[in-house]
C-alpha cells in the first residue's frame, strides 16, 4: 500500500489510502499528525491579547498584528494564536470527512497560508511550570523554562482599558520589559511567559516598543488543553498533533544551531522516501504549475529561502534563545 505525500509551493495533498482484508477484520492504518485545538465541556476563562510585533530590526514601522488567546483554568494556562487555533480546528474537521468518505485530502492556502504566531506557552499550576512550544522545521520542540521572573514593583498606575493598573518592570530573555497588572482579574498569570505579579498582566511590552501585548478582551468558555491522542473514522486510525520533544534550552540553542548549519537536511534525509509498516511515504515536490522540482534545486532553494527570511525575522520575541 503506497500513500505518496506530494508538497507543492501552493498547496499540500496528503492522499489516505485504507485497505482491509476480504474478511474486514484487518484494517491498514494510516497515522496522520495534525496539530489542532479540541473541544470538549470545561470551564476555562479567555483572555485575548493583542499582540503588536516588530520581525526585522531593519523595519521598524512594519508591524504585525495577531490576536492571542491566554486560557486559565484550575490545572494552568495556554498561550496562543486564535489564528493557528481556528486553522488547526478546520485542518482537523477536513481529515476527518475525508477520512471518513475515503477520498483525498486538499489543504489550499486558505489553511496553511496567512500570517500566524507559531510559539504557544503552557504553565502548569500550582509550581508555575512553564514550557515554551517551538518549532524548527518540522519538529516540534517543548522547552522547559525554570527561570524565575524577578519583578520590580512601582506605585505607578494608569488605566488600561476597563482596568486600573500598576506598573512592574523586569528583564527577562534578553529583553527589558514593563508589565502592567491589575488585582481587579485575581490571575497571577499573563500574556508568554509572564507570571508571578498579585493579579494578571493586562499589558507587557520590552522598552525598544518591538513586542507588545495588551489585553483587549476576556470572557468564559467552555473548552478543554486536553486532546484525544486517536479518533477512528471509516476504518481509519487517526492520531492527532505531532508529539513535541522535551528539551532543555541549551538542547533548543544546539538544534537550532544544528538547522541554521543545514536547513536541508530534512529534504536530503526523505528523498529517497521512507515506509513503516504497510505504508510507504514518498516525497515528490512540484512547483505552482505541477512541474517536478530536482531535489539539488529544492535543496538550494530551501537554503536560500531560510537565508532570507533570517534576514528579515531577526527580532525574536526571547532572543536569548536563538544564540
Amino acid at each position: 500500500m503506497f500513500a505518496p505525500l506530494c508538497i507543492g509551493f501552493r498547496k499540500i495533498v496528503l492522499f489516505i489510502y485504507i485497505s482491509r482484508n476480504i474478511n474486514h477484520i484487518m484494517h491498514k492504518l494510516l497515522v496522520l499528525f495534525v496539530s489542532f485545538f479540541s473541544l470538549c465541556n470545561a470551564q476555562t476563562n479567555r483572555f485575548i491579547y493583542e499582540y503588536k510585533f516588530v520581525p526585522n530590526v531593519k523595519e521598524k514601522d512594519s508591524v504585525r498584528t495577531n490576536l492571542m488567546a491566554l486560557d486559565i483554568t484550575d490545572k494552568g494556562s495556554s498561550y496562543k494564536s486564535l489564528r493557528k487555533m481556528q486553522r488547526d480546528s478546520l485542518i482537523r474537521e477536513r481529515v476527518l470527512q475525508s477520512a471518513a468518505a475515503g477520498t483525498a485530502l486538499t489543504l489550499t492556502s486558505n489553511f496553511t497560508g496567512g500570517t500566524v504566531v507559531n510559539h504557544e506557552v503552557t504553565k502548569e499550576y500550582p509550581d508555575y511550570k512553564v514550557f515554551l512550544i517551538e518549532q524548527i522545521n518540522s519538529d516540534i520542540y517543548k522547552i522547559a523554562d525554570d527561570k524565575k521572573i524577578n519583578w520590580q514593583l512601582s506605585p505607578e498606575t494608569q488605566k488600561i482599558g476597563d482596568y486600573t493598573a500598576q506598573k512592574a518592570t523586569t528583564s527577562f530573555g534578553g529583553r527589558e520589559w514593563v508589565a502592567w497588572f491589575t488585582t481587579e482579574l485575581p490571575f497571577p498569570d499573563g500574556p508568554y511567559k509572564f507570571h508571578g505579579l498579585p493579579g494578571l498582566i493586562v499589558k507587557s511590552e520590552d522598552t525598544t516598543g518591538s513586542h507588545i501585548m495588551t489585553l483587549v478582551a476576556n470572557k468564559k468558555i467552555q473548552t478543554s488543553t486536553e486532546m484525544p491522542n486517536e479518533v477512528a473514522r471509516g476504518g481509519a486510525r487517526i492520531t492527532f498533533g505531532r508529539p513535541a520533544i522535551p528539551v532543555t534550552e541549551t538542547q533548543f540553542r544546539k538544534a537550532w544551531k544544528d538547522y541554521l548549519a543545514d536547513p536541508a537536511k530534512e529534504v536530503r534525509k526523505n528523498m529517497g522516501g521512507s515506509t513503516n509498516g504497510n505504508v510507504t511515504t514518498v516525497i515528490v515536490y512540484e512547483d505552482a504549475k505541477g512541474n517536478r522540482i530536482d531535489p539539488a534545486q529544492r535543496i538550494r532553494s530551501i537554503e536560500e529561502n531560510v537565508k532570507k527570511r533570517l534576514e528579515t525575522d531577526n527580532n525574536k520575541i526571547e532572543p536569548d534563545l536563538f544564540q
